[in-house]
C-alpha cells in the first residue's frame, strides 16, 4: 500500500494545488443528478478496483510486475492466514461508523504487509504512487479487495486526494501509509489531515505488529511476521478536523496524529517485548 502523501508544512504550493481539487470536487459532487451519481460510481469504481494497464512497459517489465504481484499475494495469504490476532480499541472504529462517519485509515508503513490482510474485503481505496515500483503494490493490494488512487506528492498529489475524496462521499473507505512511499520512517505527512479537513470524515490511525518477525533492509525496516505467531492490532481514537480549520488548527491536528502514531508504536513494541520475554 505505497501511499504518498502531501509535503511537509514547509512546502505549500502542493498542497494549495491538492486543496483547490478538492474543492472542486465538492462543488462538483452537489451538482450532480441520482442519475449520473450512480455511473459516474461505476466509472469510479472500476477506475480504483480494476488493474492497471501494463501497456506502457516492455515486456521484461511486464512479466517482473506480475510474477511479483502473485508471489507476494500468496506469501501475504500463506504467512497471515496463520497468525493468531489479538485487537485493542475496536470501539474507536466502531464508533465512526455508528456516527454515520467513515474512516481515514492511517498507520505506518512498517506494517503494511500484515495490514493488508488483516483490512482486507472491505473496499479500502489506497493513495498509490505513479511508479513502477507502486505496480507491484497496487496488484497485489487489489487481490485483496483493495482500491487504489493514484497520484504522489510530486506527480498528481492533488487529483489523488481529490479521487480520495470522492471515494468518501461514495461511501468507500480510504487509507494512507503516512510515512511513504520513501519516508523519512515514522513521520507523518499530511495528507490525511488535509483530506480529513475536506470531508469532514475521521482519522482512524493504527499499527500492527507481530511478536515475531523479520524486518528487511529497506527505509522502512519492513516487518514480515513469521507464521503462526501471534499480532498485536492497536487502534486509536478518531482524529476529527473541521472543516473551517485553519493552519494553527491543521498543524494542532497534525501533531496529535504523530502522537497518536507514535505512541502506538510504542505500546506495539512493548507488547511484543513482553509476549517474548
Amino acid at each position: 500500500m505505497q501511499v504518498p502523501i502531501d509535503p511537509p508544512a514547509s512546502d505549500d504550493t502542493p498542497r494549495r494545488a491538492a486543496a483547490k481539487a478538492l474543492d472542486v470536487d465538492r462543488r462538483t459532487s452537489r451538482r450532480t443528478s441520482p442519475q449520473r451519481a450512480s455511473a459516474n460510481l461505476d466509472v469510479l469504481r472500476n477506475r480504483v478496483y480494476s488493474f492497471n494497464d501494463l501497456s506502457q512497459y516492455g515486456m521484461r517489465d511486464r512479466c517482473i510486475i506480475r510474477a511479483a504481484d502473485i508471489v507476494f499475494y500468496w506469501l501475504i495469504r500463506l504467512i497471515c492466514s496463520t497468525l493468531r490476532w489479538e485487537v485493542r480499541g475496536r470501539e474507536h472504529l466502531d464508533s465512526i461508523l455508528s456516527s454515520g462517519h467513515l474512516p481515514i485509515f492511517t498507520f505506518w508503513h512498517v506494517c503494511i504487509l500484515s495490514a493488508t490482510w488483516f483490512w482486507r474485503d472491505r473496499g479500502i481505496v489506497v493513495m498509490s504512487s505513479t511508479s513502477r515500483d507502486a505496480e507491484y503494490t497496487a496488484r497485489v493490494i487489489k487481490r485483496f479487495g483493495y482500491g487504489t488512487a493514484r497520484g504522489s506528492a510530486t506527480r498528481g498529489g492533488g487529483r489523488a486526494l481529490a479521487e480520495m475524496a470522492e471515494c468518501l462521499s461514495n461511501k468507500l473507505e480510504v487509507a494512507f501509509t503516512i510515512d511513504g512511499p520513501r519516508g523519512p520512517a515514522y513521520l507523518a505527512k499530511a495528507g490525511a489531515v488535509t483530506l480529513a479537513r475536506h470531508t469532514g470524515q475521521a482519522i482512524l490511525p493504527f499499527h500492527i505488529v507481530a511478536s515475531r518477525y523479520v524486518a528487511l533492509p529497506t527505509w522502512d525496516r519492513l516487518q514480515i511476521p513469521w507464521p503462526f505467531t501471534r499480532a498485536l492490532v492497536l487502534i486509536d481514537e478518531p482524529i476529527y478536523v473541521s472543516r473551517d480549520a485553519g493552519s494553527e488548527e491543521g498543524a494542532g491536528k497534525q501533531s496529535d496524529l504523530q502522537s497518536a502514531l507514535d505512541n502506538l508504536r510504542l505500546e506495539a513494541e512493548s507488547w511484543k517485548r513482553g509476549s517474548i520475554g
